[in-house]
């Protein structure tokens, strides 16, 4: 590895050519290797967290009921005490960035939330449901709400395309945020990790005195793993605002 940055290159690990249809390439890359990873790890822990009728729940049981109440309180607080249709994504939401985050703290592994593509795809595809949820929803009064109440006329066109642009920047803001913290902790954690490494294997006494850096490093990963949670809530309530946006027109 020659730089910090190659590990969140993408890169092809197989694939196959099927001249048949007109030379159709299928490819299996790092990505989708650790977005597996992330699935099945998702999947496994919610297995674990079965507690099969038992009287006493399991840690793993009490651990996800906990964060579930977590989530539904965000939903109704930020939605609406009748909206909890919106639950199950939120909550899938949560967990999918939550876990990707966490792996993503292993140094030198491939992180998905660290991708533009995957950021910028959610931040989008998010866009445009709440968009059309409000459009269905609200009809032509949709667009009232780029016209903040008591405007005075002459004001108008100005704070149109101010409220226009801001609204459009959350296809972006949402994504950029995530992408932006979690590629700047990955790439910390993996200097950091590669220079501790190298003065471990120096000496002996250096060894001995590397304990105190390797210490402060401990702390550093405690803190990205804070980031990780911390991420992780602050888009889902983020989302949360927009949904109630569209719902509520405000």
């Amino acid at each position: 590895m020659f730089s910090p940055l190659d590990q969140f290159e993408t890169f092809s690990l197989f694939g196959f050519n099927s001249p048949i249809v007109g030379n159709f390439y299928l490819s299996f890359t790092n990505f989708g290797l650790y977005a597996l990873i992330v699935l099945t790890i998702t999947i496994g822990l919610h297995y674990l967290s079965n507690n099969n009728f038992a009287l006493v729940p399991s840690s793993y049981s009490m651990a996800f009921e906990s964060l579930y109440a977590t989530i539904s309180s965000i939903v109704r607080g930020q939605i609406g005490e009748n909206k909890e249709i919106y639950l199950p994504f939120i909550y899938s939401l949560f967990v999918f960035v939550l876990i990707s985050n966490l792996v993503s703290n292993v140094a030198y592994n491939f992180a998905i939330t660290s991708s533009i593509i995957l950021c910028l795809g959610l931040s989008v595809t998010i866009f445009l449901g709440v968009t059309i949820l409000a459009l269905v929803k609200h009809q032509l009064k949709f667009f009232s709400f780029f016209v903040p109440a008591g405007t005075p006329l002459a004001l108008v066109p100005l704070l149109v395309v101010i409220e226009l642009v801001s609204y459009f920047a959350r296809s972006v803001s949402l994504g950029l945020r995530l992408f932006a913290n979690l590629t700047a902790g990955h790439t910390l954690v993996s200097i950091l990790s590669s220079f501790l490494y190298k003065l471990f294997t120096s000496s002996l006494l250096v060894f001995a005195v590397t304990l105190i850096p390797f210490a402060i490093f401990i702390g550093i990963l405690g803190l990205e793993i804070a980031v990780s949670f911390i991420q992780a809530y602050v888009l889902v309530l983020l989302v949360s605002s927009y949904i109630k946006d569209a719902e509520y027109l405000h």
